[in-house]
This record gives C-alpha cells, sequence and structure tokens, in this order.
C-alpha cells in the first residue's frame, strides 16, 4: 500500500504533533506499506531524504519559525502542498492520502483528492479543531471556519486523538469522529535511570506561548525557594522574554535554565536527565511531551486540560490542577520535592501507564483504518 502524508510539521520543526507524524511513518514503513511524507522546509534540512518504505520531501513555505507556523504560512503551505501533492499522485499513485492536521494539510488533502479520485483521511491533532487553542487560532477559524467543513465532510475517515478534540469537533462538524490517541516508543527509554537525582530536577517543555502558559512556571518555582530544586525549560515563543524577566525577579537565574528550541534527540537527553514534568498549559491535545515524560518515567504536574487527564492517575503518577492556580501547582511540586520515596514511586508508576500509549498499539489501529479505506475503495 501507497500512502501519501501531508503534514506542515515534522521534525524537526513544529511541536509535538510533528514527532508523532514521524513515530507513525517510522513504526508502520514497511514492505506493505510505503510513505511519501510532503512536509515543510527549513533551512539546513535537505529537500529530500529517501530511506527503506520512507521518502520525506520538504517543501519551501516561507516558515520563519521552528516551534510555529502563522496564517501566512500555513497558507502558503496548501497551496504549495496541493501542486506538489498532484505531482506525486499522478506519478507515485498512493491508494490512500493521509493528513496530520485538518488545517492546513487536510485542505491540501480535501483539494487534491476531489481532483484526483483519492481517498483521504485526516488526523486531527488538537489545535486544528475549532475551540482546540482559541488563543492562537480564533481569529483564524472566524475566516476559515466555512472552507473547512468541505475537507471534513468529504473525508473517508477522520481521527482525533482525545475524547475532548471529538467533541469539540463535533459542535462544528456532524460526521463521524474515531479516537485514536497518539503513542510513543516505550521501548526507546526503558533504559533512563529512575532513582531521583539531588537535587530533584524539573523539566518544562513546549512553546513559550500563552496557550502554553510558560510564563507561569518561574512564579510556581518562586514560591519554592525554601526547597532544594533545579529546573529546565525547554523551547520558544513570544513569552521568553517575560520569562526571562520573571527569573530576574525572582532572582531564580541560578536555578532555572533556559535551552531553547532544541533537536528532538537532545530533548530526549534532558528528559532521562529529568525527575518531574510541569506543565501548566491552558489548553492542550495530547502533548507529546507528556508521552514523553510517561515513557521515560517522570512524575507528572500537569494542567486538568485536553488529554492530560488520560496520562494520570491520581495517587500514582501525578498531580492534576486547575489550570492557571499558582498555589495548586507549588503545592503538587512541593509533596513531591520533600518526599523521595513518593518521587520515586510516582517515576516507576508513569513508566508504567506508559504501556497504555506505546507506539505498536496505535500502528495497529492506523493499519486498520488503512485497510479498511483501501477495501472500501475498491
Amino acid at each position: 500500500m501507497k500512502i501519501l502524508v501531508i503534514s506542515h510539521e515534522y521534525p524537526p520543526i513544529g511541536g509535538g504533533g510533528g514527532r508523532v507524524v514521524q513515530d507513525l511513518c517510522v513504526g508502520i514503513a514497511s514492505k506493505d506499506y510505503t510513505f511519501h511524507i510532503v512536509t515543510a522546509s527549513w533551512y539546513h534540512l535537505p529537500e529530500y531524504e529517501k530511506s527503506d518504505h520512507l521518502i520525506i520531501e520538504r517543501i519551501k513555505s516561507h516558515r520563519t519559525q521552528a516551534y510555529r507556523a502563522g496564517l501566512a504560512t500555513m497558507l502558503c503551505f496548501v497551496w504549495k502542498s496541493f501542486w506538489r501533492s498532484l505531482q506525486i499522485i499522478r506519478n507515485w499513485h498512493p491508494d490512500i492520502i493521509h493528513a496530520h492536521f485538518a488545517v492546513p494539510g487536510g485542505a491540501s488533502a480535501a483539494l487534491a483528492g476531489l481532483i484526483t479520485k483519492t481517498p483521504y483521511l485526516i488526523t486531527a491533532h488538537g489545535g486544528d479543531v475549532p475551540g482546540g487553542a482559541p488563543d492562537k487560532t480564533k481569529k483564524w477559524f472566524r475566516f476559515i471556519l466555512p472552507f473547512t467543513q468541505f475537507i471534513w465532510k468529504n473525508a473517508a475517515r477522520i481521527i482525533t486523538i482525545s475524547q475532548r478534540s471529538q467533541q469539540l469537533a463535533l459542535v462544528h462538524y456532524p460526521v463521524e469522529i474515531d479516537i485514536i490517541p497518539n503513542g510513543i516508543n516505550t521501548s526507546h527509554y526503558l533504559k533512563h535511570n529512575l532513582e531521583p537525582h539531588d537535587p530533584p530536577h524539573i523539566i518544562y517543555i513546549g512553546r513559550f506561548s500563552p496557550e502554553k502558559n510558560a510564563r507561569t512556571v518561574p512564579l510556581i518555582l518562586s514560591q519554592l525557594q525554601d526547597l532544594k530544586w533545579k529546573c529546565i525549560m525547554v523551547g520558544d515563543g513570544p513569552q521568553k522574554a517575560i520569562v526571562q524577566s520573571l527569573i530576574a525577579e525572582y532572582q531564580l537565574e541560578n536555578r532555572i535554565d533556559l535551552l531553547g528550541w532544541i533537536e528532538p534527540k537532545e530533548v530526549d537527553r534532558v528528559l532521562s536527565d529529568s525527575d518531574i514534568l510541569l506543565m501548566p498549559s491552558f489548553q492542550e491535545g495530547m502533548p507529546m511531551a507528556g508521552l514523553q515524560a510517561l515513557a521515560s518515567g517522570k512524575a507528572l504536574v500537569m494542567s486538568a486540560v485536553g488529554a492530560c487527564p488520560d496520562m494520570i492517575d491520581i495517587g500514582r503518577n501525578g498531580f492534576l490542577v486547575n489550570a492557571g492556580e499558582i498555589d495548586e501547582y507549588a503545592h503538587a511540586l512541593r509533596k513531591l520535592l520533600c518526599d523521595h520515596a513518593l518521587l520515586h514511586q510516582y517515576k516507576i508508576n508513569s513508566r508504567e501507564k506508559a504501556r497504555d500509549f506505546d507506539i505498536n498499539k496505535v500502528v495497529v489501529a492506523y493499519k486498520k483504518v488503512y485497510d479498511s479505506i483501501l477495501k472500501g475503495n475498491e
């Protein structure tokens, strides 16, 4: 089976959604499933890569930031990926088009599918659903919502990553939507040591943006200056200057390190040297950073938004906090920082919990979807 994948995010650019695309394609690629991925280019990255059963092609879309794509960049990607997809379909003859993100990839897939009669599948990752990330996309959807109806209505199958995303989508799109959660390669993280550091290491991973609420991290940690800890913040974005200012205001320069936007392999290394994931987001889909933290055995302190509650068994591997409640985050962290045995046990339990999201289960689920679409199109 030949599958054309369209996604404006693919490592090392983009967020967790791009990592999901990579893990899924790499996990499924075999003599029975061959992928041609059309994604966005970025500076030094090669325009074309080919390995066994996997082709990665990067097209120019005027992307200026590794961690995000603005509306103009997305519209450019729709236009260029559409035309490139037409060429690939006519020359390579894929059986299915798989668009990750209903916008922008879904638009390219819908247009190319309409013209060539190729069935297309959409995986919506959260922020591409109206209401999934209102701080970021509310203004966009005021303009593009009428155009997205066609994308959802004509898809052969639609997948979303959580019950929350499904519920939000059904408000605007009266179509059948299945749920397949994001997956993680749990075996990749088995060598991570679960013994807590002294002092414990806290990590934040994500965009420094309003919906991720990065500015809250130094505010939370300012309440814990009487305890021993170190913190690493991984990411970049519009709130970086605010975060830096707050770190200086609370004299936390020697305790919080800002690493900026780093390569996925480096993220894995930094995670292996951490104990607690702090995620104070206002909005989430199913955050890849959360799954990585689970698989690598981190205690979780997360907002009760999106699919975050799916990752935490209360009293076993972490704490769910009402988004924006700084005192609650600090209280949860204090419990973990003050109890070495509790932190150690939570780390062990997180690794066990990660089995629920093992990439092999997700691979099997998507293979069934691909096979059903192909069978239905015969």
